[in-house]
């Protein structure tokens, strides 16, 4: 598994999502993944899974150094002492004494972004997440915390799949050496059945989904947080890392329209 160097911390570049996974269910998903291989699992307060994460980490066996651990605070979470009880309430049900990345889940319109990355940054200074970064941030909300902040930002975690146009954001994030993570990268299910993508897979005996993630993890400084309870997608994900795309491929996914976003909540900022 390819990782990517950040702020400190080594990224694998395939993990695995756990958004609307809940119960057995995801402690069952979760413990398959480990099992697989995968390192990286991703997971969110709001999710209502981190105990059944953190119950399948405690069984897996696996060494806390080996492991990669993302989870976020809630857009109304955001003030400083509501982060901090935010912030040990999963730490508790994670059963963990540190994540590796904590961020900001989506940004709020009255938020006072200075006193969130202070919050942040106390508690990487003692050790309880190895990192900070940010979900869901616009070019000018990231230009704010990159630059004017100056907030040590180890990743910008956004939906991007081939189905949807990332280029201002993703150029801006590799300029200054931030990776970007892509949620929902198989467009919610959607890429599986898309005929150009089924026609490349055709070609290489792959599926169009293992198409689809491929076309993001070829990108510089693109990490992917596939989500998927069933063992058989989790190996397929897997597997998608052996595949090679050729310049006709690539071209061919260019070509496709990338006006199509599927996660856009009322509270979401105004995007590029």
């Amino acid at each position: 598994m390819e990782h990517l160097r950040t702020q400190g911390i080594s990224l694998p570049r395939l993990g695995l999502g756990t958004f609307r996974m809940q119960g057995d269910i995801c402690r069952a998903a979760v413990e398959s993944a480990l099992g697989l291989g995968y390192r990286h699992i991703d997971t969110e307060e709001m999710y209502g899974n981190e105990d059944a994460v953190g119950a399948a980490i405690a069984t897996s066996g696996i060494p806390r150094k080996e492991l990669h651990i993302t989870t976020k605070v809630w857009h109304e979470n955001l003030a400083p002492d509501a982060i901090r009880r935010a912030f040990d309430a999963s730490l508790n049900r994670l059963r963990l004494d540190h994540v590796d990345l904590y961020l900001v889940h989506w940004p709020s319109r009255n938020m006072n972004l200075p006193a969130i990355f202070e919050t942040l940054l106390k508690l990487k200074q003692e050790g309880r997440t190895r990192a900070i970064g940010v979900a869901n941030f616009n070019l000018a909300l990231l230009k704010t915390a990159v630059e004017q902040i100056k907030a040590p930002i180890a990743c910008n975690q956004v939906e991007y799949h081939v189905m949807l146009d990332q280029t201002k954001v993703a150029k801006y994030l590799a300029a200054k050496s931030i990776p970007l993570v892509a949620y929902a990268p198989l467009a919610q299910g959607r890429a599986a059945s898309d005929e150009t993508l089924i026609s490349i897979g055709r070609k290489h005996g792959a599926s169009a989904a293992q198409v689809a993630l491929k076309w993001l993890l070829d990108q510089d400084s693109v990490a992917a947080i596939p989500k998927t309870s069933r063992a058989e997608s989790q190996r397929a994900n897997l597997d998608a890392l052996k595949l090679k795309l050729d310049d006709e491929d690539r071209k061919a996914i260019a070509a496709l329209p990338k006006d199509k976003r599927f996660v856009n909540p009322g509270f979401a900022p105004g995007w590029d």
